[in-house]
């Protein structure tokens, strides 16, 4: 490894107050893990643990916590994690059994909350987004997500349990491809490379290497520029649900990234006003925007003359002090990366890029 760069990335993330965590192993059985079957998992100085990584042999389990799916839609994705050599088990309320929710709340909250305590599962992904994951907050043991660590995984309304685990539990979390997304080559190199134990595995974390996860097609650079800080982020629907909760998202010295698909630009208007008027937009160190679908207004809008996407995102975003970049691969898309929820990271606005600072996994 290069330490000589390592260092000097470091120095520079602690001249701005976001120094390297120093990261320990928390031994086998105890308080801090009560995971039986796994090696010592790495701890943050600031007490967030890293979920053990994935290897080939190790079971996903795939949970609804919000709307249900039929087979044939994570059919295809179900496969392509079997292809990566792992164990797939499906949860029983993954269906569409109770209108727009996969089950009744409590139903769903159990079902996770039993895949969270199963040694044999390593890592939890969603089956699909849609709607309802915070009806099930009430019913969740967020200690228990601490007591047995492990990658949970999923985007859009799934967002909320993301950040709440993060926050509430002190586990980086994983915004990325559910059960039902398309695997596509792009897909699964950042799924691999950011949830799969390293080649090194035996030296880590001392030769871990900063990662830099690049863009599949150009970008928009709204404001030029670099910053650090702890990513964070999602659906911007869900975001800002959160806020006035026990769950609110905490984007202090954040690199905050958002998402969108299917809202009427008078629509993204409200709620980044929101998030304004909250004071988190403000306090962020940069903001990434990943893909904002079908978010142009259309003809079966509320208004008859409406500012485009591009206008309302320059409103809010052109008069912040802070880099801000349109474009990358996270949301509704089936090119998608693999993201960290409260790791170190540093973003490029201009190349489009985002570099993780720190380990994100337990080897």
């Amino acid at each position: 490894m290069d330490r000589r760069r390592f260092l000097q990335i470091m120095a520079g993330t602690a001249a701005l107050g976001m120094g390297k965590q120093s990261i320990r192993a928390v031994g086998i059985g105890s308080e801090e893990s009560k995971f039986a079957s796994s090696p010592p998992l790495w701890q943050r100085s600031d007490g967030v643990l890293l979920p053990p990584a994935l290897r080939p042999g190790d079971t996903v389990g795939i949970v609804a916590p919000a709307s249900g799916v039929y087979y044939s839609s994570i059919k295809s994705g179900v496969q392509k994690l079997r292809q990566l050599g792992l164990k797939v088990v499906l949860g029983k309320h993954i269906y569409p059994e109770h209108k727009y929710l996969a089950a009744p709340d409590q139903d769903r909250a159990q079902e996770l909350m039993e895949f969270v305590e199963r040694e044999d599962i390593r890592a939890i992904v969603a089956a699909r987004g849609g709607y309802g994951v915070m009806r099930i907050f009430p019913y969740l043991d967020f200690a228990l997500f601490r007591q047995h660590p492990k990658i949970i995984m999923g985007y859009s309304d799934i967002t909320a349990l993301l950040v709440a685990i993060y926050q509430q539990s002190r586990l980086v979390t994983f915004h990325g491809p559910v059960a039902s997304s398309t695997f596509n080559a792009f897909t699964v190199r950042w799924l691999r490379t950011v949830l799969f134990a390293p080649d090194y595995a035996s030296r880590y974390p001392e030769d871990w290497e900063p990662m830099t996860l690049t863009p599949k097609q150009e970008v928009w650079t709204i404001r030029s520029g670099q910053a650090t800080g702890r990513l964070v982020g999602g659906n911007l629907t869900l975001l800002v649900s959160t806020l006035g909760t026990p769950y609110e998202v905490d984007t202090q010295d954040a690199i905050l990234f958002l998402e969108e698909i299917a809202e009427e630009p008078y629509k993204l208007d409200r709620m980044l006003m929101q998030l304004q008027l909250a004071g988190k937009l403000q306090q962020c160190r940069g903001i990434a925007l990943g893909q904002f679908v079908r978010c142009e207004p259309t003809s079966q809008g509320l208004f008859p003359l409406s500012f485009t996407l591009r206008e309302v995102l320059l409103q809010y975003f052109e008069p912040l002090d802070i880099p801000v970049v349109y474009g990358l691969p996270i949301g509704h898309i089936d090119s998608k990366w693999t993201l960290p929820l409260g790791t170190l990271a540093r973003l490029d606005a201009d190349a489009g890029t985002i570099t993780l600072l720190e380990p994100v996994v337990t080897p």
